[in-house]
This record gives C-alpha cells, sequence and structure tokens, in this order.
C-alpha cells in the first residue's frame, strides 16, 4: 500500500520521504489562545461529543476538544467510518493540523491525533517530523505519526556503513557540510532548527551534485566519442548570400552563435547545441547561414518544425532569403499531395534537395537523404525525445543538431533540464524593433479597446484578437472562439472590416488560406486560439487583444505578444482580463507591463510555477528533485555546477582515490542495490 500510494519501495524511499514541516510537541497550544493567521494548532483535551453530520456529498463527521480554556472543533470529510471507531467521547486526545477559523471558532480539518496522557508529550529529544499521508492510509492507520515511527526505527537498524558518504572529504571540509548519515538523521528528527538547516543544506547539495555530475559526464562523453561530420571550408552559397542577399546586419549575438556552431562544424564532433532566443532575435537566419556552410560541403539539411503553419512560414521566408541562389529548397508537410510527396522523396534522395523544410514528416522511414549532415529543430519541446532520435538514424554517421526555442530558459532551468547540450544564447533584437507596448485592461474597458483598434486599421495596419485555449474540452473552446468571433463582428462589421478566422478545427488548407488573406492584407482583423502562438509573421500587425488574458502562462503570453512588433510600426500588446483578478493573475500581467525581455519573463514564471510546469522542460528526471527548488537554490546549485566542471577536467573517469566515494555511489545508484523491500 505504501507503493501505490507514496512511491515508498524500499527502505531508501522511506529514507527519502522527507518530512513535510517539525513542530515542537513539547509545547501544547491552550485553544483560548489561538489566534487568527497562526498555521497550526498542537491541542490537548476531552473529547466531548462526535457526531455525523450532513448527507451524500456534505456528510462530514463533527467532534469537539475542550481543554480548560475552551473548546475547538475537529472536522473529517474522509475516512469517516475509521475515525468513529477509533475516537471515544470522555477520553483525552492530543490533536494536530491546520488552524482555520469558521463562524470566528477555532478548527482544525482531518487532524493528526493520538491518546494523551500528561506523559506523552515529555521528553522529546527532537523536533517533531509531519509526514504527507493519504487518506487511505490514514484509513488503515498508517497516518504521518506511523511513518515517524517506521523511520525512526529505520534508523536504529542501520548506520553510516548503510549510508556511506559519496562527496571528496575536501568538498565536505571546504563547505562545511553535515556527514552524510548525520545529515540524514538531522532531516528527518533534528535536535535544534539549526540542525536542520545545515542537515538541509548539505542534502541539497548533494542533489544538485549528482544531478549535474551526470549531465556533464554524458556531455563529456558526446565530446570525447561521438564522431560527427567535418565541415571544413565556408563556400561560395555561403560568402554570396553574406555579401550579396542578407537582408539586414547580423547582430553581435547572432555572430557570436555563429562562430559557435562553426567551431562545432569543424571539431569533427557530432553538435548537439541548444539555440534560444527571445521572440524575433533573428534564431532563423542563424539556422539558414549554418544550413548553407553545411551545403557548401556537399551536406544536405532539414528543418523540422512542430506545425504546418510554422513550417510554411520558414519555407516561405527562406526561400524569400535565398532569392536565387543554386540551392533546393523543398517544404514536406502531412497535407503535400502524393505527386509532389514521391518528387520530394526522390530529389531528397538524389541531393537535388539541400535544404527540406517539414514538420514530422520529415522524420518518417520513406524520407532517405543521400547525405544528410546538419538538423534543425524548431521549437524543440514540441517534439518527443524518440522522433528527434531518428534524425539520428538518417546517415551512417548522425547529423549535427541544432535546437532551437523561442521560449526563454531561465539560467538555472537550463543548467539543470538541458545541461548535456551545448547551449548558445541570444538576447538581442536585431536593429529596428521597436519595444511593444503591452498594456492590462478590464473587461469593462473593452468599447475603448475596440476603438484603438479601429484607430489602428484606420491607420492602415492589423490586429488580433486571441482567443484561450482550454485543452480539456475542445467543444468550449469552440463555442467560446465563435462567441467571440460574433461579438468582434458587432464591432467590426463587413464590409468596413474583414475578418480572418483560424482554429484548431479547420483542415490545414482552410487554416492556411484564412492566414495567407492576413498575410496578404485582405483582410484586417485576425481571431484566433494560440494556434498563431508561434511563426507567424505579419509585419503590418501592429496590435494585439489578448481576451481572458488572465487565463494564460506568463511564458505563453509573452510568446503571443511575439507576433507584433515585427514591423517599423509602433506596436501594442492589449491584456483583457475579468474585473476580479487573483493575486498570481494579477502578478502576471503587472510583470508583463513592465517588462519585454523574455528571460525577465522567464524567470519569473519559473518563480511564479516552479519547473514542472513551465513549458520547455525535459522529462529527464533532471528536475525529479526530493529537496532542492532551483528558483531558491541557485546558489547552491552554481557552486555544485562550479565543483563538478573542476572535478571533472582534473579527473573525467573518476579514477583519483579522493573521488573513489562518488565513483562508487555512482555503480550503487546504477544497480539500486542494497536496500531492502517494503512489502
Amino acid at each position: 500500500m505504501l507503493r501505490k500510494e507514496l512511491n515508498i519501495h524500499n527502505f531508501k524511499d522511506l529514507l527519502e520521504h522527507y518530512p513535510l514541516r517539525h513542530i515542537d510537541k513539547t509545547n501544547i497550544d491552550k485553544i483560548a489562545s489561538l489566534k487568527l493567521g497562526e498555521e497550526y494548532a498542537y491541542v490537548a483535551g476531552i473529547l466531548s461529543d462526535i457526531n455525523l453530520v450532513g448527507e451524500g456529498r456534505g456528510k462530514r463527521l463533527v467532534a469537539h476538544l475542550k481543554d480548560d480554556t475552551g473548546i475547538i472543533e475537529l472536522v473529517w470529510f474522509q475516512g469517516i467510518n475509521w475515525v468513529q471507531k477509533s475516537l471515544v467521547p470522555g477520553h483525552a486526545y492530543l490533536a494536530f493540523g491546520r488552524l482555520s477559523f469558521f463562524m470566528g471558532k477555532p478548527q482544525i480539518a482531518h487532524p493528526d491525533f493520538e491518546p494523551y496522557t500528561s506523559q506523552k508529550a515529555s521528553g522529546k529529544q527532537h523536533l517533531e517530523p509531519i509526514y504527507s499521508s493519504t487518506e487511505k492510509l490514514k484509513a488503515k492507520g498508517l497516518n504521518g505519526a506511523a511513518l515517524a515511527k517506521f523511520t525512526q526505527e529505520l534508523f536504529l537498524k542501520i548506520s553510516s556503513k548503510d549510508l556511506p558518504e559519496n562527496i571528496p572529504p575536501s568538498i565536505l571540509q571546504f563547505y562545511k557540510l553535515m556527514p552524510r548519515f548525520e545529515a540524514y538523521q538531522q532531516i528527518h528528527f533534528p535536535a535544534t532548527p539549526q540542525q536542520f538547516e545545515l542537515a538541509l543544506r548539505r542534502l541539497k547539495f548533494e542533489e544538485l551534485f549528482f544531478a549535474q555530475l551526470r549531465i556533464n559526464m554524458i556531455k563529456m562523453q558526446r565530446h570525447r566519442f561521438s564522431r560527427g561530420w567535418a565541415f571544413e571550408k565556408v563556400g561560395d552559397l555561403f560568402n554570396n548570400f553574406y555579401n550579396h542577399h542578407l537582408p539586414f546586419a547580423l547582430t553581435n549575438a547572432q555572430k557570436k552563435v555563429l562562430k559557435e556552431i562553426r567551431k562545432d562544424f569543424g571539431s569533427g564532433k557530432q553538435m548537439n547545441r541548444l539555440l534560444q532566443g527571445d521572440v524575433g532575435s533573428g534564431k532563423t537566419m542563424v539556422a539558414l547561414l549554418s544550413m548553407l556552410i553545411a551545403a557548401d560541403n556537399g551536406f544536405q539539411n532539414v528543418l523540422m518544425a512542430p506545425t504546418e503553419i510554422l513550417a510554411q512560414q520558414h519555407f516561405i521566408s527562406i526561400k524569400n532569403y535565398v532569392g536565387n541562389l543554386p540551392i533546393g529548397i523543398e517544404i514536406l508537410t502531412g497535407s503535400t499531395k502524393a505527386k509532389a510527396r514521391k518528387l520530394i522523396l526522390e530529389n531528397c534522395e538524389n541531393g537535388n534537395i539541400s535544404i527540406l523544410i517539414g514538420t514530422h514528416a520529415v522524420i518518417e522511414e520513406k524520407v532517405q537523404f543521400k547525405n544528410l549532415g546538419f538538423a534543425v529543430i524548431d521549437e524543440q519541446h514540441k517534439f518527443g525525445v524518440a522522433q528527434r532520435a531518428k534524425l539520428w538514424k538518417k546517415n551512417t554517421i548522425p547529423p549535427h543538431i541544432l535546437v532551437m526555442t523561442a521560449t526563454p530558459i531561465p539560467r538555472t532551468l537550463a543548467l539543470t533540464a538541458y545541461g548535456d547540450l551545448d547551449y548558445s544564447v541570444m538576447d538581442e533584437l536585431p536593429p529596428g524593433r521597436k519595444p511593444i507596448s503591452t498594456i492590462h485592461r478590464n473587461e469593462s474597458a473593452r468599447p475603448q479597446v475596440m476603438d484603438f483598434i479601429k484607430d489602428q486599421i484606420k491607420a492602415g495596419r492589423q490586429a488580433y484578437i486571441i482567443y484561450p485555449l482550454i485543452e480539456e474540452s475542445s467543444k468550449l473552446d469552440y463555442e467560446n472562439l465563435m462567441k467571440g468571433y460574433e461579438e468582434v463582428k458587432s464591432f467590426f462589421p463587413e464590409p468596413r472590416y474583414w475578418i480572418s478566422m483560424v482554429h484548431g478545427r479547420q483542415s490545414a488548407e482552410e487554416k492556411e488560406t484564412n492566414m495567407q488573406r492576413f498575410v496578404t492584407g485582405d483582410t484586417q482583423i485576425m481571431v484566433s486560439t494560440t494556434v498563431i502562438e508561434v511563426g507567424v509573421n505579419v509585419p503590418n500587425a501592429s496590435v494585439m487583444s489578448i481576451e481572458s488574458a488572465e487565463k494564460f502562462g506568463l511564458s505563453q503570453l509573452h510568446q503571443l505578444r511575439g507576433r507584433v512588433g515585427r514591423g517599423v510600426d509602433k506596436s501594442y500588446c492589449i491584456l483583457l482580463t475579468g474585473n476580479k483578478l487573483s493575486k498570481d493573475a494579477r502578478e502576471r500581467m503587472n510583470i508583463m507591463v513592465e517588462t519585454n525581455d523574455g528571460f525577465k519573463v522567464a524567470e519569473k514564471d519559473l518563480e511564479i510555477r516552479g519547473p514542472g510546469e513551465i513549458e520547455g522542460t525535459r522529462q529527464s528526471g533532471a528536475l525529479n528533485f526530493k529537496l532542492v527548488n532551483i528558483v531558491a537554490d541557485k546558489a547552491i546549485l552554481e557552486v555544485a555546477r562550479e565543483e563538478v566542471e573542476k572535478l571533472l577536467s582534473n579527473d573525467p573517469d573518476l579514477l583519483a582515490a579522493e573521488n573513489l566515494p562518488i565513483k562508487n555511489h555512482l555503480q550503487l545508484q546504477q544497480h539500486k542495490t542494497g536496500w531492502g523491500k517494503i512489502a
């Protein structure tokens, strides 16, 4: 049952089921002294009554505990039968739990409780841990107190031999880290709050140290042993394009990344590089220039995008960029007709196509290359690991890989989730791009917002109106969008205004037709769900209104905002929300108004939502920390990374005697030996 409910399979899992918090149970609260604002209460008294109240879903068990100063209500909504059997009116109990007040009276819902004797709370040598449990476990008597007893019993049976040291003595001494066995004892049963903090610091360091070690060892192995095609020259295609077709001067950030890629291309090792750059920073141009280097060396290229719209956008922009240069460029998607597909597959196999752009259709088995040397994956978090791995098998030696994302990734997240990739950042926008003015307005200001959009259209501009996508209910999304579309038409009647609409229920052809009408200026307004989040480039669109903006995450709002501000005109993003906002939603709106910097937005997003929910994080296990919070523990992460890099540069194979604890620990982890199973 522990296995199913709490994922505790063995004694190691039990040790790593860390307490939620600790309380000093030598201090029992007087009921009359409990105040609003206190988080927890620990009380003792006589159980005066216990009654079943309500029916159906509203059924609950209510009891009252009385000490010499007052009465507190205890309430249970689940596990009622077990609680009824366990509690006896007239007996004395200790109760602990989260304190709330109902109608001005103190209350604890689902308290931990145990029989009370006058000796019960005396003589403890440590702060008492509070563990998470589940209602099913509590119903079987396996509450937090039972887990504490299990863990205490375990410490009586094990010693430091069972938890051997895994960090070199020099690092332990330099950072004054607590010994490992002691740290496990003190994190569960600390003698003082200070001892708990020292144990926590030690075990967080350990988590981050080994996460960085694994990531860096993978990266190091790849650098040492993975063969890659060597692109030895920069030839006519690159030079001709750079000197005669480049539409704008490269930013310093673009030049820096190109140098990094050029160095990888010439190393004889396979490149695996993550390129992150804010919306509009010029990643596509860097990808194109890199593809021209590959073509100059006799190699083919593929660019894989997550949607047909984005693939089409790349195809059109790259075709326009290269003009009449002698280089074969084609697009392959799910909607490519059979006759065109057959020809594309032939030309791919005979080498006539130098650059193939497409969706996941490009990784199908039927797509064979004569000599694939370079693969670009755009918005890489939209693809699974298995999909990306198929590209590796498209040549005898795997092609160089560049994965790109316009979702800015905070440095702390990049070091933990993507540390095995080489890492490039473009934090500079091309010259001429004007900052976008972001404005937050409530629902009541809708008429003024629509009037502002009319003024922009009158000045010859175009506008996006975006509706949220709630994945759980495509039917509801569609209804909301259609309702919104009718509302937009009431503000912008035809034939004075023309409106395009794009949503997920349309066929690829219908989407493309409606999108193209907006791109060419046949329509002035695009009403859409978030399908236009990436890849749509309409320089004449100067304003975006985002409906129910409070329903979007920060990264998504930032991505959407990046669809405007692509031309020479001043651009605006208007966040329309309901009149009542939660604290988090208000904070998100404020951040969007305050900054256009995607990296600052991403840092805030990480702070608010945590790494597990940020789009772009990989399901690689790198973020499955038990104790670490990569926002709050940034300083420990930096120190751990520094120590790992230093250690591996001096002893890459961990052969030194001092590094033997590390090697032994990695082997134990690999074979998962040494710990008995819990039934």
